[in-house]
């Protein structure tokens, strides 16, 4: 009898090593055993596997981040360094992570191990990049879930300020608007300073136990659940961005948005501030970094084309930015030609009390009645306090992330026939993007406490999950809290910034540095028959590490330069409804300096270990890997 050991499984299906017997005089037994087991280890279909990858890049900050620098940095000029950034930056990272994981077979973890065991700590990095990242990642889809059920109430409930007007929560209603309130108030219920944490919100916290169920549920078998789940939240997104596409192109002002979007401002592209942000979103919106597109691509076949894989996920995930700028910004600009409208029709109720020109206010426009007034009655005109209609000032008023989402959009919503189903489609789109996002986020924590070895043995896979998803919700519990929102920015601020772009340039200096430019090309040559040609090799030895080097020293030096603050809601400000900036204390900052070292830690603590133990027992090959030493 022979004992064959079977390839690594899901880490979710098996254990890593299980033996099974096999008789090697039985050759019809043996080969049905090798296909059988190449098939378990594999993906079902090479479109469950795109589909996991795109829905993992494409996320919120597609929807609502990407439109808002391109509106902000010079309209279509933002496309150059975005797209620069794309082909020298973005796409040779991805490339890298995808071919590492499907020529080694092993996670985050263990490509590193194989590569060199002083790089370890690059996966355990990862680790605890990819758990912060999920704990107010999927505290963010809650706020979502929450919209996502009171979009079908009627009338929505941001629609209008309480009954009763006596109270000061209501007067903070009238003051703040009905939009502004249901988010800070009945949404969040925030406090007025980040020392102030107050009490979890009843209403969040079971949110965010739904939130969480619906990770574990789509993880219960690994592969197999993920590989379902993406056909509905990947592919869901893009048929709800075509239905707003088609509506918001034939609302009025809708051109008036897309041409304040992409009208370029060339001048723009001498701020070095454009150049940074373009490496950052593209950067960040392909998901490089956490371990999960490595993972994922363990599970590929040893021969799939990865390049032509890395090359369609970061055009795609490209293009849904530039598709999904369409409709947001056509229903931005809808938005702006309402409140046009209604700053204009304030003044000509002025003008009609004032000089009596009600036949003329029916018979001319806006600009002919100011023009007429101008002309006759110049002084009495320029005396009044007539508000100023600018419509590319209105249009200059969008905003970004949760401002986007659950403040501007909302509002844009109310003015739209049938608001419930334009609010249920796009808090669905959002939380489908979202949920897509967690697949790879998870994956690139699972995975590696798999391949370290921290699962008791025989402890079965949907319990050792559902412990994980119940401690992360657990510690998800801090951003249910008065002060969550303050916390959320705090994670996302120190976690999703240097800790990525740290990993990110030790991965390329892992792989064309140690492993090896001439060795990383002959494994590609092995899976797909081709080795890289010059771009690829000149991205991976010169540029991308250039242009990671130079982006986390420009935001290090930016960061340096000013005082750390956050945002709050405090109605007693003298310019409220304006947020109030306030620095943060120095217990929080040290907290996000502390989130912000903690991953990058163990490289050199790993590296450390490893010289230590290489220098005590010289007899020891460091270079020698297995499954059963991938821990430390």
């Amino acid at each position: 009898m022979g004992r064959r050991q079977k390839s690594r499984k899901s880490p979710y299906g098996v254990e890593l090593l299980q033996v099974k017997p096999i008789d090697l005089n039985e050759q019809p037994k043996l080969e049905e055993f090798i296909k059988e087991t190449e098939e378990e280890v594999r993906w079902e279909s090479k479109i469950q596997y795109l589909l996991t990858t795109v829905g993992f890049a494409v996320g919120l900050g597609n929807i609502w981040r990407f439109p808002y620098l391109c509106q902000t940095y010079g309209g279509g000029a933002f496309l150059i360094p975005y797209l620069l950034a794309l082909v020298f930056e973005g796409l040779p990272l991805l490339y890298l992570e995808m071919a590492i994981g499907q020529r080694f077979r092993k996670g985050s973890i263990g490509v590193w191990k194989e590569i060199s065991p002083f790089l370890g700590g690059v996966g355990i990095g990862s680790m605890i990049i990819s758990f912060c990242v999920s704990l107010f990642y999927n505290s963010v889809l809650v706020w979502v879930l929450w919209y996502l059920i009171n979009s079908f109430r009627s009338p929505l409930p941001w629609s209008k300020c309480p009954e009763d007007n006596i109270t000061a929560i209501n007067k903070e209603c009238v003051q703040s608007t009905p939009v502004n309130y249901f988010w800070y108030r009945e949404t969040l219920n925030i406090s007025t300073d980040i020392e102030k944490s107050g009490y979890p919100q009843w209403w969040l916290v079971l949110c965010l136990a739904l939130a969480w169920f619906m990770v574990f549920i789509c993880f219960i078998k690994g592969l197999k659940s993920i590989g379902k789940a993406v056909y509905v939240t990947t592919t869901l997104p893009y048929a709800i961005l075509t239905i707003f596409m088609i509506r918001a192109l034939t609302l009025p002002g809708a051109i008036d948005g897309l041409v304040y979007l992409f009208t370029p401002d060339w001048a723009m592209l001498r701020n070095p501030q454009v150049w940074l942000d373009a490496s950052t979103q593209i950067f960040f919106s392909l998901s490089v970094a956490f371990g999960g597109l490595i993972a994922f691509s363990s599970f590929n076949s040893e021969h799939n084309n990865c390049e032509r894989d890395a090359i369609l996920v970061g055009l795609i995930n490209s293009a849904t930015s530039i598709y999904a700028a369409i409709p947001i910004f056509a229903i931005l600009g809808f938005k702006a030609q309402n409140n046009l409208e209604t700053c204009q029709k304030g003044n000509v109720l002025m003008l009609v009390e004032k000089f009596n020109v009600l036949n003329e206010s029916e018979t001319m426009t806006y600009d002919q009645l100011i023009g007429h007034l101008n002309a006759t009655n110049p002084l009495e005109l320029s005396e009044m306090s007539l508000k100023q209609c600018d419509l590319s000032t209105y249009l200059a008023q969008s905003a970004s992330g949760t401002g986007l989402a659950f403040i501007t959009f909302t509002q844009a919503v109310l003015e739209m026939p049938i608001p419930q189903l334009w609010a249920v489609l796009f808090f669905l789109m959002l939380f489908s993007l979202g949920l897509s996002s967690m697949f790879g986020t998870i994956e690139g924590v699972l995975n590696p406490i798999c391949e370290l070895q921290l699962v008791p043995k025989g402890l079965r896979n949907e319990i050792w999950t559902g412990l994980v998803c119940l401690g992360a919700f657990f510690l998800s519990l801090i951003f249910t809290l008065a002060s969550g929102n303050y916390w959320v920015e705090v994670f996302n601020t120190y976690i999703g910034s240097i800790p990525f772009l740290i990993v990110a340039l030790f991965e390329v200096i892992g792989v064309v540095y140690v492993h090896g430019i001439k060795n990383f090309s002959d494994d590609i040559y092995l899976m797909i028959g081709k080795k890289p040609n010059w771009y690829w090799k000149m991205c991976w030895v010169v540029i991308s590490p250039l242009m990671l080097l130079v982006i986390m020293v420009q935001y290090v030096v930016i960061e340096a330069g000013e005082t750390p603050t956050f945002h709050t809601w405090n109605p007693d400000y003298e310019l409220f409804p304006q947020t109030e900036a306030k620095p943060y204390p120095p217990w929080v900052f040290a907290i996000g300096i502390v989130l912000c070292i903690l991953p990058v830690i163990f490289i050199p603590l790993v590296a450390l270990y490893h010289c230590i133990k290489k220098y005590r027992c010289p007899e020891t090959n460091p270079y020698n890997f297995s499954v059963e030493n991938v821990g430390l």
